[in-house]
């Protein structure tokens, strides 16, 4: 409220009237300041500004987006096509507004209530019953898995007026249940554990076509994970009986193999010694031929060079020999070899109980 001046100009006029009929020399208790006495020339001029701040925080008539989200204006309720980036944005309030979306990346987590987890205050992560399914037997199997996705920013504001705020209930979700249930469907509960890869594969897969081939690709699949698959208590038993039945299975073949490979080891080794023995054998005989050539080579060769004059000189030499025994002993008994040239000598040494024989 701005401060009458002609107030305290009354009163300094009536202090005025009062010193002139003698009251003494009065002062007023409060003198305002110069700018007090100017305040009501620009009291409009305050106004107009302190009622347009006002108004900026009560209609707040602009937007800051953040980084990982866009900005749909609307516009008297129509959705304009391109979206508003990060940064400062104004609009003009009652006629226009700007819905502000996430496009980092969400998640969607299907578990049992076993297993589930708060997600606290992060509303990009969302909690889903696991999926239920019944196998191509019957059999009640559940699924879970973790999807991760984000919403398209070029495509944001269409998606939005299509599909609204719940776009993720209405794609993804449904998406999701669906794959998963025809997928699984296919096989029998005892194959899903063996053939885990082989499902996680075809249900990524499944996910990934399905969604990002909507018009406009409204949602892109960042990845899905198959996290368990959790199977009736009758076929875990009968898994498990399998599985120690293959164990032991593979364990008598291991020791199948593995005597036999010991048999094969001995065999080896007895067949290497044999080998070895007859090799050296085979050797020893190849020298005793190969000694009885060379001997029978040199006696052909001997042979070959006894010639007559050879042979008389030697029955000359033996002759020789002979004559010197008789002088030696007297008493000696000669024989002579028939067609022999050298012949056998008997020495008589005097010795009735010994002879001793020369053959010279």
């Amino acid at each position: 409220m701005p401060i009458d001046n002609d107030y305290f100009k009354n009163r300094q006029q009536q202090n005025k009237g009062n010193n002139s009929n003698g009251g003494g020399n009065y002062q007023p208790p409060f003198e305002p300041p110069e700018f007090f006495k100017n305040f009501g020339k620009k009291a409009g001029f305050i106004y107009v500004i302190i009622i347009i701040v006002a108004a900026l925080f009560i209609f707040k008539p602009f937007v800051i987006i953040e980084s990982g989200q866009v900005g749909i204006k609307v516009t008297t309720g129509k959705y304009e096509d391109k979206p508003l980036n990060p940064g400062f944005h104004l609009y003009i309030p009652v006629f226009q507004k700007v819905i502000v979306v996430d496009t980092k990346v969400r998640l969607i987590n299907y578990a049992s209530v076993e297993t589930s987890g708060s997600a606290g205050f992060d509303q990009s992560i969302k909690l889903n019953p696991a999926i239920n399914i019944l196998d191509a037997r019957g059999l009640p199997v559940s699924i879970e898995l973790t999807v991760q996705y984000r919403l398209t920013a070029t495509g944001a504001p269409v998606t939005i007026a299509t599909w609204g705020r719940a776009w993720e209930d209405k794609i993804v979700n449904p998406v999701v249940r669906n794959i998963v249930r025809n997928v699984v469907g296919g096989f029998n509960a005892e194959e899903l554990p063996t053939k885990r890869n082989e499902i996680a594969t075809l249900i990524e897969n499944g996910i990934r076509t399905q969604i990002e081939s909507l018009e406009g690709t409204p949602v892109t699949v960042e990845s899905v994970q198959l996290r368990e698959i959790v199977l009736p208590a009758k076929i875990k038993e009968q898994i498990e009986r399998v599985q120690i039945a293959n164990q032991e299975s593979e364990r008598v073949r291991y020791e199948v193999l593995r005597a036999k490979q010991e048999a094969e080891k001995k065999a080896a080794l007895a067949k290497g010694e044999a080998d070895r023995n007859r090799i050296e054998a085979q050797g020893r005989a190849d020298a005793v031929t190969i000694e009885a050539k060379a001997q029978a080579a040199a006696n052909k060769e001997i042979a070959n060079s006894l010639t007559p004059r050879l042979l008389e000189m030697q029955q000359i030499q033996v002759q020789g020999k002979f004559n010197d025994a008789l002088r030696e002993n007297k008493d000696a008994k000669i024989f002579l070899t028939p067609g022999g040239s050298t012949p056998n000598i008997w020495v008589d040494t005097k010795d009735k109980s010994r002879d001793t024989a020369i053959n010279k």
